[in-house]
């Protein structure tokens, strides 16, 4: 049996991957610039230049690791980022950079508000 510690894990290195391509990236960083009300398809196509076959495959493969939400109002599907999932990878990415092992100092990446 899997332990919570080697789930979490696992998870983030999913989210991790998914988010590893150039073209996945840029949507992420576009949803997150629409926070929280998201995009409808065509708009985040439009906006990367990204055929639309390609732009549903990408889509997918970013709320199947949880990194999207998506909702259907009549015939058009929004999305927006999970703002809850990156808050998790991010915690996780913290903790072992800044933390636990020293090896990036905490006020380099959270300068003083």
């Amino acid at each position: 049996m899997a332990t919570r510690e080697s789930r979490d894990l696992s998870r983030y290195a999913d989210m991790l991957s998914a988010m590893g391509t150039e073209p996945r990236l840029r949507i992420m960083r576009l949803l997150l610039s629409a926070h929280p009300d998201g995009l409808v398809v065509g708009d985040i196509g439009a906006a990367l230049e990204i055929a639309n076959s390609t732009l549903s495959h990408h889509l997918e493969r970013l709320k199947n690791e949880g990194l999207v939400n998506v909702r259907r109002d009549g015939t058009f599907l929004w999305y927006s980022a999970n703002a809850g999932a990156l808050q998790d990878l991010l915690r996780f990415l913290y903790a072992e950079c800044c933390t636990r092992s020293g090896a990036c100092e905490p006020k380099k990446i959270l300068p003083a508000a």
